[in-house]
């Protein structure tokens, strides 16, 4: 089996096993999670296409099944999946078993004040790099959303994400190149800014935290639409 399928697989498979753990009974979630990986991952293999075909990253054909559309191999299609639903399983699966998650109104605002300049400040130094100034303004402009968001998801995620970044780094240091010869996904040096965590691309941290999120949004938003209909 290729590596980067293997990779999905695995992510995949614990999180959909416990999806009807009756705690967290993460499958009751399912009606408005669905939606917004679709939606989210549309947006985001758009994106990722278009990085591809120009030579701004691209996927090592030795770790993946040779299955390519659009650019994206198959695996990077699952990504968009599993990914999310693995990563938002974590999240409830914390606000179950530790209601009391979150932090303060006044600390979350401080955080997302101060991630704001810290990326508005990346992207006008690195401004020249594709890659690094598509993900630092989408998140910037996410992060903005989210202070007129009436709900507090930021709260909680901003914790939830910290354990998240567990299995990420484990993942995502392998795609990069830790562990393995050569990397499953490669990236034009001169449109990241080259910072990295052991192998991995501080853009893919600013990437796993804009698409986690913004599935959360969405999420909020169709839980919300099912609450009405059920209500009517």
């Amino acid at each position: 089996m290729p590596l980067y399928l293997a990779l999905m697989l695995g992510s995949i498979s614990i999180p959909l096993l416990l999806s009807f753990d009756k705690k967290v009974a993460f499958y009751r979630y399912w009606p408005a999670l669905f939606p917004s990986i679709l939606i989210t991952g549309v947006f985001f293999a758009a994106f990722d296409s278009y990085f591809a075909a120009k030579g701004i990253w691209g996927f090592n054909p030795r770790y993946h099944t040779g299955i390519v559309l659009a650019h994206l191999p198959l695996e990077e299609w699952l990504f968009f999946i599993f990914i999310p639903y693995a990563s938002i399983f974590i999240h409830f699966v914390l606000k179950a078993y530790f209601p009391g998650m979150g932090l303060k109104d006044k600390t979350t605002q401080i955080i997302t004040f101060t991630l704001i300049i810290l990326l508005g400040s990346a992207i006008l130094t690195e401004h020249e790099r594709a890659y690094s100034v598509t993900y630092f303004s989408l998140t910037a402009f996410v992060l903005m959303i989210s202070v007129f968001h009436k709900g507090k998801i930021l709260n909680g995620f901003y914790i939830s994400f910290l354990v998240i970044l567990i299995p990420f780094i484990i993942v995502n240091g392998i795609l990069t190149g830790s562990l393995i010869k050569g990397e499953v996904v490669w990236y034009n040096q001169n449109e990241i800014t080259g910072i990295r965590m052991i192998t991995i691309p501080v853009e893919d941290f600013v990437y796993g935290f804009s698409l986690i999120f913004i599935n959360l949004l969405l999420m909020d938003c169709f839980q919300k639409l099912i609450s009405i209909r059920k209500n009517k």
